[in-house]
């Protein structure tokens, strides 16, 4: 039985996004609203079960008030930390 194939970046990005949601002691809905996604999209998301487009990376950037290359540097840091 084939194992499916696990995204070390998917995986990196559903932890980062769900660090700066609750940072902001905001639920999914909320986070889903400002960024003018579903509440479904954002907890697939946050679960790693899809891979975001950079429209919606840059859309929760602004929600989180980082620019999107540091939100891309959080989870290209939390992988490299991982192979550690």
């Amino acid at each position: 039985m084939d194992t499916p194939h696990i995204d070390p970046l998917l995986t990196a990005l559903a932890s980062v996004l769900r660090k700066h949601r609750r940072a902001l002691d905001i639920s999914q809905e909320e986070l889903a609203h400002r960024a003018g996604r579903s509440m479904r999209y954002v907890s697939l998301l946050e679960r790693g079960k899809h891979q975001p487009t950079l429209d919606t990376l840059r859309r929760m950037s602004e929600v989180f008030g980082m620019p999107l290359s540091q939100l891309i540097l959080e989870a290209e840091t939390q992988i490299s930390q991982a192979d550690i």
